[in-house]
């Protein structure tokens, strides 16, 4: 049960949200999102944690973090890294924000009274551990309706409230664009 004193802070793990959103199909409205969490609480802090391609004069996410960056949201972002496997032999890319999202719910901890993680990454279980013993109530945000879950059983197990993305659909995502009628359908 929240009330209007509830101090919250929304914690977003940016590539592990999307992920979650894309496997199902959602559109993320992220201004229709944060007022749908606003609702009935005081919310201090929305981050939104990702990790940017350093090699890429444009990156696609580019739009989106400056977005939210002028709409509410304290984006943070490190740049990637490129390394090589040294069991492959593969380049791969290195972009984790775990730690820094732990570091800042840990920081906020003694401000808030509820915490609302957007992931489904079990690393997290022993953050929610720590966060929990000093009183903050903690919600998951995440979905078990994915092929394979995105949330580990671990986690959700761990919060004390756990939402499932399919249920808040409609709250926190865009309408579907009409589909305009093509020139030969509309010739028929």
């Amino acid at each position: 049960m929240t009330n209007a004193n509830e101090r919250t802070a929304l914690f977003i793990d940016g590539s592990n949200f999307y992920a979650a959103a894309r496997a199902l199909g959602m559109d993320i409205d992220y201004a229709k999102m944060r007022a749908f969490f606003s609702l009935d609480i005081k919310l201090l802090r929305a981050y939104y944690y990702t990790a940017l391609p350093e090699d890429q004069d444009f990156s696609p996410l580019r739009p989106l973090i400056d977005w939210l960056d002028y709409n509410g949201y304290a984006v943070v972002s490190k740049l990637t890294r490129e390394f090589t496997d040294p069991d492959s032999g593969r380049r791969r890319v290195k972009g984790n924000m775990d730690m820094e999202l732990a570091l800042d719910m840990l920081k906020l901890a003694p401000h808030i009274d509820h915490a609302i993680l957007f992931s489904g990454d079990g690393d997290f279980c022993r953050l929610l551990e720590e966060v929990q013993g000093m009183a903050v109530k903690v919600t998951v945000v995440s979905s078990t309706k994915t092929s394979p879950p995105m949330v580990a059983d671990s986690l959700r197990r761990m919060a004390d409230e756990f939402i499932e993305m399919e249920s808040i659909r409609h709250e926190i995502t865009r309408a579907p664009r009409p589909k305009l009628e093509s020139s030969d359908e509309a010739d028929d």
